[in-house]
């Protein structure tokens, strides 16, 4: 009996096929069916959602169910052309197999397409950084005077302390935060906690902060009601985009390339404990990588550490 057949009869469902949806509709009932049957994290959903997005605007209300393989291979194309890098459209088609998958147990579909998708060849690129001394003046951009510019400060140092990713930053509870053992606890990808150190700087900075700025954000809610470290002004979960929105103000403001984002900070924190001598394995646990090869990236960034020690030890240096 062909798979397709026994399937629609484990599902309790007919042989006739389900009646065309548009790709919202299908995209909406996706998000749901990752949300309470495959538990996903909410970034993760997120993610799916936005991958979703762009095939919504490509297929210009066309079905996702009448789909074949040179239609996904033209979306591949139409992806490239729209700028998105190599790695971002490997992110793509994880995303529409999982979604084609879906289509699948829905029985709006036989056959996955998505699963002859190939991935395209991947490259490293070398991320961008910032020197140190462009890192200090970056991390006293916000002043006396701005609005909430503790709370600013303690975001950009807290970022740059630890090589936390964004959502970490917005994510991270009050209650996680060790000042006086200086360190603090950044829930990662899958819901994984890592442990990781802060400077004696950002200590002081994020200690300003606590003292002077947050207790008045959580007076619009409450404490209870305000568990997380960084708190928009209404005393609710800071959003990701408010802290890309002030990256790229403070970024602006002191002359920095308009290239640097909030995961500049990120990069150049595992890029300087490189050139400093840290062991990359310790960079891989305190980045949250689950492999060492993601972290082995930054051992490109530094060439001029490399010409240092190849003239330093080599006999024709």
């Amino acid at each position: 009996m062909a798979k397709s057949k026994l399937r629609q009869l484990r599902l309790g469902q007919s042989e006739k096929a389900q009646p065309i949806e548009t790709m919202s509709g299908w995209r909406d009932r996706f998000l749901v069916y990752l949300r309470t049957e495959c538990h996903l994290a909410a970034n993760s959903i997120s993610a799916y959602g936005r991958d979703l997005e762009h095939l919504s605007t490509w297929l210009r209300g066309r079905s996702p169910t009448q789909l074949k393989i040179q239609d996904l291979t033209d979306y591949m194309s139409w992806l490239k052309e729209q700028g998105l890098a190599p790695s971002s459209i490997s992110r793509h088609i994880v995303s529409l197999r999982m979604f084609f998958k879906f289509l699948q147990l829905e029985s709006a579909i036989v056959d996955n397409p998505a699963e002859l998708l190939t991935t395209p060849k991947m490259w490293r690129r070398v991320p961008f950084v910032l020197s140190v001394a462009q890192i200090d003046r970056f991390l006293e951009a916000p002043k006396p005077g701005d609005p909430l510019w503790m709370r600013d400060r303690a975001i950009l140092e807290l970022m740059y302390a630890t090589g936390c990713r964004v959502s970490e930053v917005c994510d991270m509870l009050l209650a996680n935060v060790h000042l006086s053992e200086r360190f603090c606890l950044a829930e990662g990808k899958g819901s994984k906690q890592r442990m990781v150190p802060l400077g004696a700087r950002a200590v002081e900075v994020i200690q300003n902060y606590l003292q002077k700025e947050r207790p008045l954000l959580a007076k619009h809610v409450g404490e209870s009601e305000a568990p997380w470290l960084i708190l928009s002004r209404s005393g609710q979960r800071l959003r990701r985009e408010a802290v890309w929105e002030l990256v790229k103000r403070y970024v602006k403001r002191v002359g920095i390339s308009d290239e640097a984002t909030p995961h500049t900070l990120r990069h150049s924190f595992a890029t300087h404990l490189l050139a400093g001598g840290a062991d990359l394995r310790l960079i891989q646990e305190m980045l949250g990588h689950a492999s060492i090869q993601t972290t082995q990236i930054y051992t490109q960034v530094d060439s001029g550490k490399l010409k240092k020690v190849h003239q330093q030890f080599h006999p024709r240096g």
